[in-house]
């Protein structure tokens, strides 16, 4: 499995506390009314994770790669396989379908934009801040 290790990325817990990435975990029901609040204020981004996905460690890998630290946005990250009720109330709350990986802007108390897979690999986040 060597190879395909190499391409999708290990299925093992992915080291995120990165310090080119402000991560905020994303745990708790109370951190979305944070979210929908601050919105107003300032861009909030939220990536949903799956730990067990080989695709989603690798686009990870690359957004960590190419994020610009001098973003103004607050930046969550979800692992859904810890915290699915918070995906699936993200789907409700926000109307967007639940992906992973799966990016979302939050402006303004809604998603101004989303995308998922490897999309999330090829966009500059600032154009939708």
């Amino acid at each position: 499995m060597g190879i395909f290790d190499s391409i999708f990325g290990k299925k093992e817990r992915i080291d995120i506390q990165d310090k080119k990435l402000p991560w905020i975990f994303l745990e708790s029901m109370e951190q979305l009314d944070t979210i929908k609040a601050s919105s107003e204020e300032r861009p909030q981004v939220i990536f949903k994770h799956s730990s067990t996905c080989g695709i989603s460690s690798m686009v990870l890998k690359m957004f960590k790669g190419s994020y610009d630290p001098a973003l103004d946005c607050d930046l969550y990250f979800l692992t859904i396989q810890t915290h699915r009720d918070l995906s699936n109330a993200i789907a409700d709350r926000f109307g967007v379908r639940h992906e992973s990986p799966q990016l979302l802007v939050i402006k303004n108390g809604k998603v101004t934009f989303h995308t998922s897979h490897g999309a999330i690999a090829d966009l500059d986040l600032k154009d939708y801040l």
